[in-house]
């Protein structure tokens, strides 16, 4: 099987899985042109703990990790994608020697995952593994660790992460989802964009050198450290490719990257 590509994707409400349109469908196109992978190895913005865990359970539950406000129709998706105990084992010796624990009950797939999923392989049909961010580590800790998961792609693993560039949610417009981004959205979005073309994750690891700008797109680093696994399994001749590329209600960035190597 050929080198996987790594991929992140700009992800915002669960309600994405009920719609469909033109971030889906590039979702989708993302899904077909990479085909299908032994495995995925998602690392989801909404899974944070003390240490490092990753799911080890053979048949995942669909979490619905929202608010009861969202209809009852996202409480009825289910995403069935069976899990892989085998994936789990290579992770945790992987990353060795920093501690993994091989969760077998306590987590599942969270909306970060099966909402970008469901789209990209609606089927269920590829195994998926959940692998979770330690929430007391820096930039460079994340970074430094994702590097050790690049053979995965020798694998057949397709690696992605879920979350956002810039993700601000007290400040967005709740009521035009296409509005133009805020100045600081838009700057803050398009530097880190360049510094993933440029291959130069140095600048994205220390996002907060560009200030307001990325104290306001990063409020809290969640949303983002799920690229920076992205980028520490980059290798040698990945070249950058962004679709979708935009940001709505004008501080949510739906920017998604794929890294992969030239045709």
């Amino acid at each position: 099987m050929s080198r996987m590509p790594v991929a992140f994707f700009g992800h915002g409400s669960p309600m994405i899985a009920l719609e469909t349109n033109d971030t889906t469908q590039a979702w989708k196109a993302m899904g077909e042109a990479f085909g299908k992978p032994k495995a995925v190895l998602c690392i989801s913005a909404h899974w944070l703990t003390q240490g490092v865990g990753v799911t080890a359970m053979t048949a995942p539950r669909t979490i619905h990790d929202f608010g009861a406000s969202f209809p009852k129709a996202l409480f009825d998706v289910q995403y069935p994608a069976p899990g892989s105990p085998a994936l789990a084992a290579r992770v945790a010796q992987l990353l060795a020697p920093q501690p993994v624990v091989l969760d077998q009950q306590a987590w599942g797939l969270d909306h970060g995952t099966w909402s970008v999923l469901s789209k990209v392989y609606p089927d269920a049909d590829v195994p998926v593994v959940q692998l979770s961010m330690a929430a007391s580590k820096p930039p460079e800790w994340h970074f430094e660790l994702a590097k050790r998961l690049a053979p995965l792609r020798d694998e057949g693993v397709l690696i992605i992460g879920t979350g956002n560039i810039v993700h601000n949610l007290p400040a967005m417009n709740w009521g035009d989802r296409h509005c133009a981004p805020y100045d600081w959205s838009r700057r803050f979005n398009d530097y880190i964009k360049q510094s993933v073309a440029d291959d130069a994750p140095e600048r994205a690891v220390n996002y907060d050198s560009q200030g307001q700008d990325a104290a306001k797109s990063v409020p809290s680093p969640d949303h983002y450290w799920p690229l920076l696994y992205v980028l520490g399994a980059r290798l040698p001749g990945d070249t950058a490719t962004f679709a979708p590329d935009h940001i709505e209600y004008g501080s949510l960035s739906m920017t998604s990257v794929t890294l992969a190597p030239a045709a």
